[in-house]
């Protein structure tokens, strides 16, 4: 059966065949067009005609109408024109389905032509009459746009603290249809690209702020809890945590207590061990508990001085207090790991004692094991100008007269990537004001933040729009452009944008070449942000997402 290169090369249809967009979607393109110019007359067409009337028509005709089918009065030569019943009627011979079972059937060389013909007619028509459809305006859904932001900024966000839920449809969050815009949708754009574009520049006069990630209390703390954790390791947390200037931050663990509503720390009868890293490096080994042995607060105090009873009580409500570390970290998105040593792997004697279920008592006494309930993260306290570490920085200005020509560049290389497309010296100047708005109230990274920012709420980024070439006719299909297509690859392989290669390529006119068009997708398959196609495709497809439910 011949390739297509209409497909994937016009915008896509509201109904398109299930083979020839299977085709589509590969992205194989060969020459059709080429193909049905010279088109010979079939050879099986003959063939195809007397077994349809010897083996079909007795029971699909207009008096029996078996299936609701007719083939009577259609030719196949002219399969096109009715591709809906034709499609039917291939899908039948290949499944062997047709004729039913106990009725003459002819033999399997039969079977085979025929299916041919069709499929070849069928394809020829595809090509010479394409009926891709109109796609409408499709905006970034939350995963797209926190994936945009991430190939852009080098930033990782939770779009989902930011952004609403997207509308779905058909089981998909990535329709263009049902992508609804509101005021209020609208409104969380502008608060993320306020607050992004100031995370991206690492603008040294940003203020302490505090970050804090809870741990689930249902989550047992047991076993090691992450890849990114040490060996060894035993329970804690690994988050990913944005750091917006090179400078000083401090973190702090709070531990769990025990259920029932009470304020003492779980499990600090016995010495344990909390490694605190920073990218895999350490920063602080903390020891906690084994001060005092495991003491019920309100059991018998025989024995006990009010002193000591009240200084026991005190180092279990409050030993955490001195799980605190002040660090140096520069700018970036960095993994912050805090676990427990795990103990020596060794069985007690006597009668084996499993694990208590989480929800018993057993498991929330004082005895149990320790567990980090939440870590915060504080900064940054004295932070330093930078930008030579960061994506968003192409250049760094020595001196005042370099920084508008920097700020050029800068913001030309980010709009090119966030706008899909090569950037104009229009939209440079677009862009400018912004720039030197920002510059005149603070800093040159205040400067460049506000003009990002405006990047981030343009149009051009939010939405995918694809335009009618000029001297496009009304009605008729028109063929994307490289670009158009490098964004459709992109957004279907990555979820994201095209990449400074795959836009190269596009802006040259070169990406619609078999071979070229071939070896890119080959190329952003084997990127590990081509994971995208199962977390977003198929997870949706699958109904992955819902087995967290």
């Amino acid at each position: 059966m011949p390739a297509l290169d209409v497909w994937p090369t016009l915008r896509p249809g509201s109904r398109p065949l299930g083979r020839v967009l299977g085709l589509a979607l590969l992205a194989l393109p060969v020459s059709a067009s080429a193909q049905s110019a010279g088109a010979s007359p079939m050879p099986g067409l003959a063939v195809t005609e007397r077994t349809l009337e010897t083996y079909c028509v007795p029971c699909h005709n207009g008096r029996l109408r078996a299936a609701g089918l007719s083939l009577q009065g259609v030719a196949p030569a002219q399969a096109g024109d009715r591709p809906d019943v034709w499609e039917r009627v291939v899908r039948k011979l290949r499944g062997r389905a047709m004729p039913p079972a106990g009725l003459p059937r002819p033999d399997e060389e039969t079977y085979n032509v025929v299916a041919r013909s069709l499929e070849t007619l069928l394809d020829r028509a595809a090509a010479d009459r394409p009926d891709p459809g109109r796609p409408t305006v499709h905006r970034l859904n939350r995963a797209e746009y926190a994936n945009a932001i991430r190939d852009l900024f080098g930033l990782v966000i939770d779009a989902r603290a930011w952004l609403p839920a997207d509308d779905a449809g058909y089981g998909f969050d990535n329709i263009a249809d049902v992508l609804s815009v509101s005021p209020g949708l609208l409104e969380r754009y502008m608060l993320a690209a306020a607050k992004i574009s100031r995370l991206a520049v690492a603008d040294p006069s940003v203020r302490p702020v505090g970050t804090t990630y809870p741990v689930s209390p249902a989550l047992v703390q047991d076993e090691r809890m992450d890849e990114a954790l040490p060996l060894g390791s035993r329970g804690g947390t690994l988050v990913h945590h944005h750091f917006p200037a090179d400078g000083e931050y401090e973190l702090s663990i709070r531990l769990q207590r025990v259920s029932g509503g009470s304020d003492t720390i779980r499990g600090i009868g016995e010495p344990h061990d909390i490694d605190v890293r920073v990218d895999r490096e350490r920063v602080a080994l903390f020891t906690i508990g084994g001060r005092y042995p495991a003491v019920d607060p309100y059991g018998s105090a025989a024995g006990r001085t009010d002193s000591d009873l009240a200084e026991r009580m005190e180092y279990q409500r409050n030993a955490d207090a001195a799980l605190a570390v002040r660090f140096f970290a520069t700018a970036g998105t960095k993994a912050v790991g805090v676990a427990f040593r795990a103990a020596p792997l060794t069985m007690p004697e006597g009668v084996f004692q499993p694990r208590p279920p989480v929800t018993s008592f057993e498991y929330a006494s004082r005895a149990a094991q320790p567990a980090v309930d939440s870590i915060q993260i504080l900064g940054p306290y004295q932070p330093r100008a930078t930008g030579e570490r960061l994506p968003a920085f192409v250049c760094r200005p020595a001196t005042e007269a370099e920084e508008e020509p920097c700020a050029r560049l800068i913001l030309g290389a980010i709009a090119r990537r966030a706008f899909r497309r090569p950037v104009t010296a229009r939209d440079i100047g677009e862009l400018l004001p912004f720039y030197a708005e920002g510059r005149a109230g603070g800093s040159f990274e205040r400067g460049v933040a506000l003009a990002l920012e405006r990047i981030l709420i343009d149009p051009e980024f939010l939405f995918r729009v694809e335009r009618d070439p000029d001297g496009a006719m009304p009605g008729r299909p028109a063929p994307l452009s490289d670009l158009e297509l490098a964004s459709r690859l992109s957004f279907f392989l990555w979820s994201s944008l095209p990449d400074d290669e795959l836009l190269d390529v596009a802006a040259n006119g070169r990406l619609r070449l078999p071979a070229v068009l071939r070896q890119q997708v080959a190329r952003m398959l084997a990127d590990s942000r081509a994971k995208a196609l199962v977390t977003n495709f198929a997870g949706q497809w699958l109904f992955l997402r819902n087995l967290r439910a």
